[in-house]
């Protein structure tokens, strides 16, 4: 079994795949820019940080990439991780620095962190609690209240409740974790997430779509 991190110049690469190695220690855990490795996997996951319009031009910039992932990952179904950023590259469109149009695999925006309460801060960085947490295997034994780390400024809005699969709070609603079909996303940083994370690392590897 092959797990392949897609290196397009942003996410935290080292964290995400000694993370992985750790979860899944028979399995070739691969950090690629090369779309037929992509492809060929059998897990995908795409990291990401920093600004919206950044990451998409950038995964945009190695050639074939895009389409190798819409093959895997929409056509042949291979089970999917989209981590921080690369989670709200799933979405139609964001809206960091201007209107980006997203992968559009789940119908929604990234919008801007807004929270009601003047004393919280943006961006939102530091550990929160998840809430509102619907089943699901990659989620299994994940507690109401877990603590998770969280690192960002805008968040996905999905169109559609069944694909929210868990919240968080920070002077207003925040989606935490979305899902579709062979797809889920984290808008927190599973590697950084200790044992929470490690375990929610640990069933994705684990789950068969």
């Amino acid at each position: 079994m092959e797990i392949a991190i897609i290196d397009y110049g942003v996410g935290n690469l080292r964290s995400a795949s000694k993370a992985l190695e750790y979860v899944a220690p028979e399995t070739k855990v691969r950090v690629t820019r090369d779309p037929d490795r992509v492809k060929g996997a059998d897990y995908i996951v795409l990291p990401g940080d920093g600004a919206y319009a950044h990451c998409r031009n950038s995964l945009a910039a190695l050639p074939g990439m895009i389409d190798s992932l819409y093959q895997a990952v929409w056509q042949d179904k291979k089970p999917f991780l989209g981590i921080c950023v690369g989670m709200q590259l799933m979405a139609s469109v964001g809206w960091e620095y201007g209107e980006t149009k997203g992968l559009d695999w789940i119908a929604g925006d990234v919008v801007a962190l807004k929270p009601r309460d003047s004393r919280l801060k943006v961006p939102h960085m530091g550990w929160n609690s998840l809430v509102n947490i619907k089943p699901h295997p990659v989620l299994a034994d994940l507690a109401e209240g877990s603590f998770v780390y969280f690192v960002h400024s805008y968040h996905f809005v999905p169109v559609r409740n069944e694909n929210c699969l868990a919240a968080t709070v920070y002077g207003e609603d925040v989606m935490a974790i979305v899902g579709h079909e062979n797809m889920i996303g984290t808008q927190f940083h599973p590697e950084k997430s200790q044992k929470v994370g490690l375990n929610l690392l640990r069933n994705f590897v684990n789950w068969s779509v």
